[in-house]
């Protein structure tokens, strides 16, 4: 039995040795993660260098940006053009450095061009609404129908506007809220550009009575046009009645303005005629039904 064990334990230190042996020779062979740990090690130094050309080719982006931007503002370019071109530069300027950044990474330029090729292709088909909203805004810088600082109406939404960028147009409405129409519905929607001319009429109608004298209003109404300052003479106004209603007799008033001054006018002249008539006593009327009584026989 003693013979047995101390046999099993000769055999034990044999396999031991034989396992130290790598060691003491110094012949150990590196195991696949140290090996990995090693590649890791030696590759820091280029990924460092990946990532602070990045950087620094985000900082040169934000800076040419900049410095484009004040070239913009001193040329003879429309402010409109400003942020489209911006827009595209900032896209083209992100692209190259990442093409630079993969380089240095050690990617075949081959490699690079066909990733992007394949990548173009798949976001070309994935973007298909997008790519039209890009070629919608280049429609809409050519075509020249407004511009930024017009107040306009697209598919009913209105507002002056304030950017036009390589996908959408930004509106501020009178309420100042910001409304964002891709530039693909843009330049296939009717836009009512209410700014572009330089003058605009404005249109009112004013009811009164059977009762009044119609002259008066008229002549009353042309008093308060005069005393306008906003109010253009040429073209004149137009005053006169429009139409015989059931409880009035009604004026069409047109009057033409700066279209910078249209609001002004037309509350203006909402209020002023108004005080006008109240004072000469002009009566707007209420609907009015006559009833007519027939006694039975």
């Amino acid at each position: 039995m003693f013979n047995m064990i101390n046999g099993k334990l000769e055999n034990s230190t044999e396999e031991l040795e034989q396992l130290l042996a790598p060691l003491e020779n110094g012949n150990v062979d590196l195991s696949f993660f140290e090996k990995l740990w090693q590649s890791f090690l030696d590759y820091v130094p280029t990924l460092i260098l990946a990532i602070v050309i990045y950087l620094v080719g985000c900082i040169l982006n934000k800076v040419v940006l900049k410095l484009l931007g004040k070239g913009l503002e001193k040329s003879r370019l429309d402010k409109t053009v400003h942020e489209f071109i911006k827009s595209t530069v900032k896209i083209v300027l992100f692209g190259f450095i990442i093409v630079i950044v993969l380089t240095v990474l050690g990617i075949p330029m081959t490699s690079i061009i066909t990733v992007i090729g394949s990548a173009g292709i798949a976001i070309g088909l994935a973007l298909q609404s997008s790519l039209s909203n890009v070629a919608g805004g280049v429609i809409v810088l050519m075509g020249k129908n407004f511009k930024v600082g017009d107040y306009v109406c697209i598919n009913g939404d209105e507002g002056t506007v304030a950017e036009i960028s390589v996908i959408c147009t930004k509106i501020i409405t009178v309420d100042n809220k910001a409304i964002y129409i891709p530039n693909g519905t843009v330049s296939n929607a009717v836009v009512t550009n209410y700014t572009q001319e330089r003058t605009r009429r404005v249109d009112l109608v004013f009811g009164i009575s059977y009762d009044n004298d119609v002259k008066k209003a008229i002549s009353v109404i042309n008093n308060v046009l005069a005393e306008n300052s906003k109010v253009l003479v040429d073209p004149s106004p137009f005053v006169h009645i429009s139409a015989f209603s059931s409880s009035s007799v009604d004026i069409t008033v047109r009057a033409w303005t700066e279209s910078a001054n249209y609001w002004d006018v037309y509350f203006a002249l909402l209020q002023d005629i108004k005080e006008a008539f109240d004072k000469n006593d002009i009566v707007i009327p209420y609907n009015q039904i006559d009833v007519h009584m027939i006694e039975n026989k």
